[in-house]
């Protein structure tokens, strides 16, 4: 019997964005404990940039195809898999294939049901910013409602997350953005002030406007960081997200007020953790308090323009890749 193919984004050499190469391979077939799943869309994230240079701390053998995020139909079920039917509605958050494909495998533990109201595109827009901000905020953050919060770089997919988690959440919140339409945005999500970060003084207009934050979600700590610690209210907190080269801060600021400065990626988060994070995520879809929003849209052959624009910083919402059947949903 022939095998049945499917599209899927190839990575055979780490290099730039013209790597990502589309071709057809074989279906794969789920193992025990594991999940295939009929992708609709495939979330693009920045860390998958990262990972395709081969400079990343963690990268797969080659060849491979990337991406975790991704949003579809339960298509097959491997032996011992409890939960889930053949036909349901999902999103994931990591795979073990790969996400930039017609099809992707995934263990049971990275599969989450999707709730009706929630589009596909939305769904892969899920696993990796709304997880990240999870995690940041009420992991290691330890958010409560009534603090006050400063979102760094809140028209990301991370930043407007955080922002909509934070609202439902009851925190105050202020948030920064680059252009006029992205701070719309983010004050659309729920952010109480938001201020252009191109500005010499916005950080001293929201030191005087919040007397002081409680907590910072850093998206560019090779920028920030230093000046992050002048905000922060007495035992306030840092939590960097992401950072792309080193810096040098005075730790007398930490001290004077007894802050901290904590990291966070998703691959510390143990299983116990992860499973909290995403019922967290899955109640603020069924209620309606979360709503992923995507930007721009690309057909999975053009995963490379797809990895140009999400490392760009004008960009406001997720960028995600459609498949074929993610196609067909657009009409």
């Amino acid at each position: 019997m022939a095998e049945r193919m499917m599209q899927a984004i190839r990575v055979r050499q780490f290099g730039g964005p013209e790597v990502l190469c589309c071709e057809d391979v074989p279906i794969p077939s789920p193992e025990p404990r594991q999940v295939l799943v009929q992708v609709h869309a495939a979330g693009v994230n920045p860390v998958d940039t990262y990972i395709r240079t081969g400079t990343y701390a963690r990268t797969p053998d080659l060849p491979y195809t990337p991406g975790s995020d991704a949003a579809g139909i339960v298509a097959a079920l491997g032996r011992d898999v409890e939960g889930l039917a053949v036909g349901d509605r999902v999103y994931t958050s990591g795979t073990v294939s790969g996400s930039y494909a017609d099809y992707t495998i995934c263990n049971d533990r990275q599969v989450f049901r999707l709730p009706v109201r929630t589009e596909f595109i939305q769904g892969a827009a899920l696993g990796t910013p709304y997880a990240t901000a999870w995690r940041a905020l009420f992991q290691r953050g330890r958010a409560v409602a009534g603090e006050t919060l400063l979102v760094h770089g809140a028209t990301g997919g991370v930043g407007l997350a955080a922002v909509q988690l934070a609202a439902a959440a009851g925190l105050r919140i202020f948030a920064t953005g680059g252009s006029e339409e992205g701070r719309e945005l983010v004050l659309e999500q729920g952010a109480h002030e938001v201020f252009n970060h191109h500005a010499d003084d916005y950080l001293d207009r929201i030191r005087a406007r919040s007397g002081g934050v409680d907590l910072v979600l850093e998206m560019l700590a090779n920028v920030n960081l230093d000046r992050d610690l002048e905000v922060l209210a007495p035992r306030g907190r840092v939590v960097v997200i992401g950072s792309r080269g080193r810096i040098e801060i005075d730790p007398r600021r930490t001290m004077q007020k007894e802050t901290a400065i904590l990291g966070i990626t998703l691959f510390n988060a143990s299983e116990k953790e992860t499973r909290s994070i995403h019922a967290g995520i899955g109640a603020g879809l069924a209620n309606g308090s979360l709503s992923p929003l995507v930007g721009r849209r690309f057909a999975l052959a053009d995963a490379a323009e797809a990895h140009r624009a999400v490392m760009e910083s004008n960009r406001h919402g997720k960028i995600v890749l459609l498949t074929s059947e993610g196609e067909q949903d657009r009409g």
